[in-house]
């Protein structure tokens, strides 16, 4: 019998969908520094990060160092949720599937009894669990000026679920196997099966922001990004026995459109010494969407849109020379896409700085639009922390996730002055 195995059909999933779209997701991407402030950004972003922050904040008074250059080059971060241990399932799954053979293949009725049950139990335990995987990377350079800031981003990010799926079929031909009754080639045939979902954005663009001084002597900020956006798709569904190697990136699986888009943003600097800071951001405002593909009906495939739909954050900050605090909320809810729960975040966020040398970050943040009826791992309360470096002139970020049910970080490099 050929060596189809449950963990070589994940794995083969999972690089697939690595390799079609390795840049994209509809997660908003966030620099390392954001990541770390548990994804605030609207009113505090620097110079470079603005651009996927709130553009106007490229416009906004920072410390002198950082004023008048930014670069990123590059960020990247990665986010994974396995809440019941999915991955360590599809071994354990995998063995008794292969010693379920052997004991059919040598009439052991005994064994195979046990073994028909053990695999049930396993399968029934398997049924809708979900890895999931975000991975996001971002480039951007920008340059602050008196009268016109001017800033270049690309950006993405990825995200991936696999899930794997208990046949009812394969119940009866397990429960007949449990009750004595050996099925030669049982193991070739089985229909539990494994599926994958990616979404994906792609986007490339160019943020402009202008500061207007107003009569009481506050400052108001106002930015504008446009840019081209890609959205992809890609769903792929496999039965453990049909599973073959050379099928599981084909086109046929993906679908793909793009279009233009735009990004507003503004930001209120007020307070006797502007201490305090107020930023909106509007992303997306043409709403866009692509269908997948379902190119496996018979195995349960149905067609998913991937809707772009106008997304508003408002936040809020106090800064002095030495630190940071600040809360954001989405005033949109974000609709999922697969196996995955809706999104609205709360967020609060600080940032303490050391003589503009280190700078140590912690967060949290709370999705509103979480509920029990998501169809995956839910997304609920999130911890961040991290850490800057600013080392002859490199600015060196990390940062730090943790959930009930993800993990994540963030790696940044770039420099500003």
């Amino acid at each position: 019998m050929p060596q189809y195995r449950l963990s070589r059909l994940f794995i083969a999933l999972g690089l697939s969908i690595s390799s079609t779209a390795a840049l994209a997701s509809p997660q908003a991407f966030m620099s390392s520094r954001s990541f770390a402030m548990g994804g605030t950004g609207v009113a505090v972003a620097n110079p470079s990060s603005a651009t996927s922050s709130n553009p106007a904040m490229m416009a906004a008074d920072h410390h002198t160092w950082s004023d008048e250059f930014g670069l990123t080059l590059p960020s990247i971060n990665a986010r994974v949720a396995d809440e019941e241990e999915t991955i360590d399932q599809v071994d354990d799954i995998q063995d008794t599937i292969d010693d379920l053979e052997t004991a059919i293949n040598s009439s052991n009725t005994a064994g195979a009894q046990q073994l028909a049950g053990q695999l049930r139990e396993q399968f029934e335990g398997f049924d809708k669990d979900t890895v999931r995987a975000d991975i996001g990377l971002g480039l951007a350079l920008a340059v602050p000026g008196k009268k016109l800031s001017v800033g270049l981003f690309s950006n993405g990010n990825l995200t991936a679920t696999i899930r794997g799926e208990y046949d009812e079929s394969d119940d009866a031909k397990l429960e007949a196997i449990e009750n004595g009754i050996l099925i030669p080639g049982a193991t070739d045939d089985l229909q539990s099966r494994g599926r994958a979902l990616a979404s994906a954005v792609i986007e490339a663009g160019v943020s402009f922001a202008h500061a207007l001084e107003l009569s009481n002597g506050e400052t108001l900020q106002l930015g504008i990004s446009p840019k081209y956006v890609e959205l992809r798709t890609f769903q792929y569904t496999e039965t453990v026995s049909g599973f073959e190697d050379d099928e599981f990136d084909n086109d046929q699986y993906q679908t793909s459109k793009s279009g233009f888009n735009l990004d507003i943003g503004a930001a209120y600097a007020f307070g006797d010494a502007k201490q305090w800071n107020a930023g909106i951001a509007i992303k997306n405002l043409i709403p866009m969407e692509l269908d997948s593909a379902a190119i496996r009906p018979e195995l349960g495939e149905q067609v998913r849109t991937l809707e772009l739909n106008p997304m508003a954050t408002l936040g809020i900050a106090h800064k002095s020379t030495y630190h940071v605090v600040t809360a954001e909320v989405d005033l949109t809810k974000k609709e999922a896409f697969g196996f995955e729960d809706d999104t609205q975040w709360l967020a609060l966020g600080a940032e303490f700085d050391a003589w503009r040398y280190a700078q140590l970050r912690a967060g949290v943040r709370h999705n509103l639009a979480s509920n029990d009826d998501n169809d995956g791992i839910a997304e609920e309360t999130q911890f961040t922390v991290g850490l800057g470096l600013n080392l002859m002139g490199v600015r060196f970020d990390l940062g730090a996730l943790y959930s009930s049910a993800e993990v994540g970080a963030a790696l940044e490099l770039g420099t500003s002055f």
